[in-house]
C-alpha cells in the first residue's frame, strides 16, 4: 500500500500517519518527493483492509495499493528515478557511468596499469575481484584482503571510486573497510542472509542478476536489501542461461526497457560475463547504451593472455578506449552523455576484428 500525502502537508501529520500504520502492525517508508511526501507500507503478506484508518488522517491525499509484490523497489511506490551519489559521481541520472577494471586482481602492476587505463579513458568507476567464487575448488579464488588494500591503493592513485564483490557474511565488515561499492554476485543473488546484512550497511550496492533468475527474482532480491533500509540499489544484467551456446550466457537487453518500466532502480550492463568474448563486448555496450541502460561494467586487463581468470573476455585497455569513443556518440544519440567524457563527433567507424 502506498500512501500519498498532500502537497501541503506537515511534518507532524507525516509522523501520524507512520505512527498509524505502526499501530496496524506494519513498517511505515516515508518517501520525501519534489512535490509530496508519499510513505509506502511494507510488513503485510496480503491486501491490508483497513485503509479507511488512514484514509481520514488530516494530510492523507489517497491510498494507493500496490499490486507488484516487490513494494519499495517498484514504480508504483516510486515514480522518480533512483540516483545514487558517491562523491561527485551519480549513478541513475542523465550520465552513463561506466566501471571497468580486471575481473581479478592479480598483482599490484596488473591492477595499477588497468586502473589508469580506464581512468585515461574515460571510466568513472574502479572494478576489481579480491574474493572470487569460481565454480572448481581449484580456481584461483583471489587475494582477498591483500587485494583490498590493493584496490584501496588503485583508488588513492586514480582518484575513483571501486566496486569490489563480497562473497558471504563473514567478510562484510572486511570489504565494507575498503570498498565504495558493494558488488553481489549472480551466484549470490538469492542469498537472503547476506542481502539483509547488506541492506543494513547504507552501502551502495551492486547486484548482479543470477543467471537463472527472472526479472521478478531480481527485484525481490533487491527488495530484501531496501527492505532494510538500504535504498542504493544499482541491478545489473550480466546474461542468462538458455538452451543455446554460441556465448558465454545469452545476453538480455531487452531486460533494461522492462526493468525501467517496472522499477526506480538504476540498471547496468555487464557484456563482458554475458559474451565470454572479447570481440563481442564493443557492439553489446553499444547495444545495451541504446536500450537506456545506465552504465557498464566492462572487464580490462593489460595482457588478458596471462590473466588467471576471464581473459578470454577482457579487453586490452586500446580497446576499451575504442568502447568508450563508440558509446559516448551513442549516448548522444538518445540525449544522454557518458560521466567523465567530452562529447564526441564523427562517424562510428565499426573496428576490424584482429587479434588482441
Amino acid at each position: 500500500m502506498l500512501v500519498v500525502m498532500d502537497a501541503h502537508a506537515t511534518p507532524e501529520q507525516i509522523e501520524r500517519v507512520c505512527a498509524e500504520i505502526r499501530e496496524m502492525g506494519y513498517t511505515p517508508n516515508p518517501m520525501p518527493g519534489p512535490t509530496r511526501t508519499a510513505i509506502g507500507v511494507t510488513g503485510n503478506e496480503g491486501a491490508i483492509v483497513e485503509t479507511s484508518r488512514i484514509v481520514l488522517l488530516p494530510g492523507v491525499r489517497e491510498v494507493i495499493r500496490v499490486t507488484a509484490p516487490y513494494k519499495l523497489v517498484s514504480r508504483e511506490f516510486r515514480e522518480a528515478d533512483t540516483r545514487i551519489q558517491i562523491d561527485d559521481l551519480i549513478i541513475g541520472g542523465s550520465e552513463i557511468v561506466v566501471m571497468a577494471g580486471p575481473c581479478t586482481i592479480e598483482s599490484r602492476e596488473q591492477l595499477l596499469a588497468a586502473a589508469q587505463a580506464v581512468k585515461a579513458a574515460g571510466a568513472t568507476v574502479i572494478r576489481g575481484g579480491a574474493y572470487k567464487p569460481r565454480t572448481s575448488p581449484y580456481s584461483f579464488q583471489g587475494m582477498g584482503e591483500e587485494g583490498l588494500r590493493l584496490l584501496a591503493e588503485a583508488r588513492e592513485i586514480t582518484g575513483l571510486p571501486v566496486v569490489t564483490e563480497v562473497m558471504d557474511t563473514e567478510t562484510l565488515p572486511l570489504v565494507m573497510e575498503y570498498a565504495d561499492i558493494i558488488q553481489i554476485g549472480a551466484r549470490n543473488m538469492q542469498n537472503f542472509a547476506l542481502l539483509k546484512k547488506v541492506g543494513k550497511t547504507r552501502r551502495p550496492v551492486l547486484l548482479k542478476r543470477g543467471f537463472t533468475a527472472t526479472i521478478k527474482d531480481l527485484l525481490l532480491a533487491a527488495e530484501y536489501i531496501v527492505a532494510e533500509g538500504n535504498g542504493a540499489v544499482i541491478l545489473c544484467e550480466r546474461g542468462i542461461r538458455t538452451f543455446d551456446d554460441h556465448s558465454r550466457f545469452t545476453l538480455d537487453l531487452s531486460a533494461v526497457p522492462v526493468l525501467k518500466s517496472l522499477t526506480h532502480l538504476p540498471i547496468i550492463v555487464d557484456p563482458s560475463h554475458a559474451t565470454g568474448h572479447w570481440e563481442r563486448v564493443l557492439p553489446m555496450a553499444r547495444a545495451a547504451i541504446a536500450a537506456g541502460a545506465d552504465g557498464l561494467i566492462v572487464e580490462v586487463h593489460p595482457n588478458p593472455v596471462v590473466a588467471v581468470c576471464d581473459g578470454q573476455q577482457s579487453l586490452l585497455p586500446d580497446r576499451f578506449a575504442e568502447m568508450m569513443d563508440h558509446i559516448t556518440r551513442i549516448a548522444q544519440a538518445i540525449g544522454r552523455s557518458v560521466a567523465g567524457r567530452p562529447a564526441s563527433t564523427g562517424v562510428l567507424q565499426e573496428p576490424a576484428l584482429k587479434s588482441q
